[in-house]
């Protein structure tokens, strides 16, 4: 039976702002005519209207939105004095939910448990674009969006007690919900009784005067996670757990060779299953709807679908030569001296190596889930994405519907810091609720997920330095070649992914071009290596000292769908860069460390080195280290460090292994991350990033990889692709905070994980004296590596 309108409408609350409004003393009535915060209807158009965002204004493909200039999209104050705060910017498991509260709670004066966080829907918070990059903290945390929302709310408070007291600004502090005269704190008005339960009706004041770091009593403690008792103890509500009245549930059927394209469905092939509500085809994309989750996957896997071949793949043994050598390519320069020929003609010595780095998965332990009701013109999709407004641009198209009408509302699910899949699961949610007019639930199997999720991309690095005759590095010449199709949802269509492009919609064109010279310094990619100064129209923005500089890449299609996998292009350069470094550290026989202090001239990245050593007890000496074991067990330590994107957190890590030369295991026993990201929000959820950043680096240094064979991906379970898993030995892992109060607030959820890979193989050659230029460092691969060293 189809649920009613009145009972579909009260599901598109998620419990979150249903429990919000009570907390506030609101009705649902009350909160759409009155809400000193957001005008909520199913339609947008007034939100959109009001709050001057506007057809088309939504940066799609961008990691940041537009945002909102309205305070009153940002913050609310009930009658009870509670806050009520708006963010773009979501709870991924990184701890930024508690830390945006605390943000609000100080600028504000209110205790942390009087401020309320709703977060990612499309219908109530700014469009904040993407939670990615580790931009979550530099876009909220410093002098826009919602730490210039919650100043200028408190300035605006402090504007109104002046009118309602007879006193002067200056002479009044806001103080525990409050405005209070700073001479007599007994003279108070509190901010239910100035504003509560009405708008502001003002503009973001760029003028309005945050805190300084050294006021804070809220921001920068080590606040619990306010989400955290809830998920330990089986009360939260993931997307995975979600009901809606009248809801059914999806299961889609993907092709069996990358590259195949749909004949035909035989329908009568499941007539007999129970349950079977609808089977939906649109173009490629096929997938069959029950009232039960076994009946549709039952369903699912007898269904008797005709493809055509695949289109093949290329060879998996020989693939990074099929990267280098594919044409057309995409070509970049970071920078570009046109000195690099001259200076390795003229060097004393020139060292040279290559590096390779294959696609990787995010491989959630959950797979993605959705949940989506698309009735008539009108669409709302629970999801568990990243990208909320860019989700609801996109699914629009898919739809067919205009994006006002379709509201998308962030449900945390699998974990994944990139693009698992959470979008094309709600694509395929989407599609088969609108075939047969009820909610629908999608939940991916594993192999669904993981042979057709966009992974991280593939990089094989060319590098090369000249030498003086002291040792030093003249110039540094960097080459690499790396393969993408498709990403996050985007500006030109839903065909960023596989189910987008199943049902007709193509990615972006790819679009050759020879390498233009470059007009401004851009390192978000970290291909130009930490040593270099980044010359660019007569402007040093690097962090090195190397002038002369040579930084092209080489982008091609990918024959497989790719995207953000945490640190993407961050991690595959960082790797070739902290690497190489070493191996020059070596041929001139000095310490790893006080080589790279020689090259670098930035001095926070020159701290975070020498922090993280100091911290490691850091043995000073040149690598490997003398007496290397022929047999059994032998250890080493390496380290490296990055100013991730260019400009975003200073961090260096050191990793102590132990290396068995019989069995080729590596085991990391010890890393030390030191972190500089200007003033820390909260010292526990810093930690905590770190940690979970070192753990996933591991995994994905020692265990992942992709594979395939010549039609499909074959790695699609736990046995086929490897990953870290429960009960494993771990690593202590320590953290160097360097706070500094008085710098922009960078972001953390990518740093560490960037660093993990080279760490690690520096460490193994130091163990070893073996180099090993291509992740993962797998048993077989260093056992390999051992014996032809040892055979040499």
């Amino acid at each position: 039976m189809k649920p009613s309108s009145r009972t579909a409408d009260r599901s598109r609350l998620t419990p979150e702002a249903r429990a919000a409004l009570v907390q506030h003393g609101f009705s649902r009535r009350d909160f759409l005519t009155r809400s000193g915060a957001l005008i909520v209807s199913f339609s947008a158009t007034g939100l959109v209207r009001d709050l001057g965002w506007g057809p088309g204004s939504v940066s799609a493909q961008g990691i940041n939105g537009p945002g909102s200039n309205q305070l009153d999209a940002w913050i609310a104050i009930a009658a009870d004095g509670r806050v009520t705060a708006y963010t773009g910017k979501c709870e991924l498991g990184q701890g930024l939910f508690t830390a945006q509260m605390q943000l609000v709670a100080e600028e504000l004066s209110v205790p942390l448990d009087r401020v309320t966080l709703v977060q990612c829907d499309t219908s109530l918070t700014p469009d904040q674009g993407t939670t990615s990059g580790s931009q979550s903290h530099p876009a909220n945390f410093n002098h826009g969006n919602l730490a210039q929302a919650a100043a200028t709310a408190r300035e605006a408070l402090v504007q109104l007690a002046s009118k309602r007291l007879g006193v002067a600004p200056d002479q009044l502090e806001a103080r525990d919900g409050a405005i209070a005269v700073k001479a007599d704190r007994a003279r108070r008005v509190s901010y239910g009784e100035l504003v509560g339960g009405q708008k502001f009706n003002i503009a973001l004041n760029n003028g309005a005067k945050r805190k300084h770091p050294s006021e804070w009593t809220v921001l920068g403690t080590a606040a619990p996670r306010r989400e955290a008792p809830a998920q330990v103890t089986a009360q939260f509500e993931f997307v995975h757990n979600m009901r809606v009245p009248g809801m059914l549930h999806g299961q889609v059927v993907r092709p069996p060779a990358v590259g195949a394209t749909l004949i035909g469905v035989d329908e009568g092939s499941i007539r007999d299953l129970p349950g079977i509500v609808k089977v939906v085809v649109k173009n490629n994309f096929v997938g069959v709807v029950a009232e039960k989750p076994w009946q549709v996957l039952q369903a699912a896997t007898k269904l008797k679908v005709s493809w055509t071949a695949g289109s093949g793949l290329p060879d998996h043994r020989s693939f990074y030569d099929y990267l280098r050598n594919q044409k057309p390519t995409r070509d970049t320069l970071v920078v570009n001296s046109k000195d690099v020929d001259e200076q390795l003609g003229r060097a004393a010595s020139v060292v040279k190596a290559t590096y390779y780095h294959p696609y990787q998965m995010h491989g959630s332990v959950g797979s993605s889930c959705a949940v989506a009701d698309v009735q008539g013109n009108r669409a709302t999709i629970w999801s568990p994405t990243q990208s909320v407004f860019p989700q609801r641009n996109t699914a629009a198209q898919l739809l067919g519907l205009p994006p006002e009408n379709v509201r998308v509302i962030f449900k945390q699910g699998s974990g994944c810091y990139g693009l698992n899949g959470a979008d094309t699961v709600s694509y395929d949610a989407a599609l088969l609720s609108q075939a047969v007019e009820r909610p629908v639930r999608v939940q991916l199997t594993r192999k669904d997920e993981m042979a057709w999720e966009n992974y991280g991309v593939p990089f094989v690095v060319d590098q090369r330095v000249g030498l003086d005759a002291a040792g030093s590095i003249l110039a540094w010449d960097y080459e690499a070649w790396s393969a993408a199709m498709g990403g996050r949802p985007g500006a030109g269509g839903p065909g960023n992914m596989i189910t987008g492009f199943l049902a007709g919609f193509q990615p972006p064109a790819f679009a050759p071009r020879s390498a233009p010279e470059p007009t401004a310094f851009n390192n978000g990619g970290n291909a130009a290596p930490s040593y270099v100064a980044g010359f660019v129209g007569g402007k040093g923005q690097g962090t090195g000292t190397i002038r002369s500089e040579r930084v092209l890449s080489h982008g091609i299609r990918s024959p497989f769908w790719t995207g953000p996998l945490r640190s993407p292009e961050r991690l595959q350069n960082t790797f070739a860069h902290e690497c190489f470094m070493d191996e020059v550290a070596a041929h001139v026989k000095v310490d790893p460390v006080a080589y790279r202090l020689r090259h670098l001239g930035d001095p926070r990245l020159r701290e975070v080195v020498s922090a993280a050593a100091k911290a490691a007890k850091w043995d000073s000496r040149p690598s490997p280290r003398p007496g290397i074991r022929r047999t059994g067990i032998a250890r080493g330590r390496g380290i490296a460090c990055v100013l991730y994107e260019g400009d975003n957190g200073y961090v260096a890590l050191v990793a102590e292994v132990e290396v068995n030369r019989d069995s080729g295991s590596v085991a990391v026993k010890r890393m030390v991350v030191a972190q500089d990201v200007g003033p820390i929000s909260n010292p526990d959820g810093l930690k905590n990033q770190l940690e979970g950043g070192a753990l996933q680096g591991l995994s994905r240094a020692l265990m992942e990889e992709v594979t395939w064979d010549g039609q499909k991906v074959t790695s699609v379970d736990w046995k086929t692709y490897r990953s870290l898993s429960l009960g494993l030995d771990a690593p202590l892992i320590e953290s160097v905070l360097i706070n500094r109060p008085d710098e922009e607030a960078m972001g953390a959820g990518e740093t560490a994980i960037t660093l993990v890979a080279a760490a690690v193989g520096n460490a193994i050659f130091d163990a070893t004296g073996v180099r090993i230029r291509e992740v993962p460092f797998t048993p077989e691969r260093v056992r390999t590596s051992l014996a032809v060293r040892g055979s040499a």
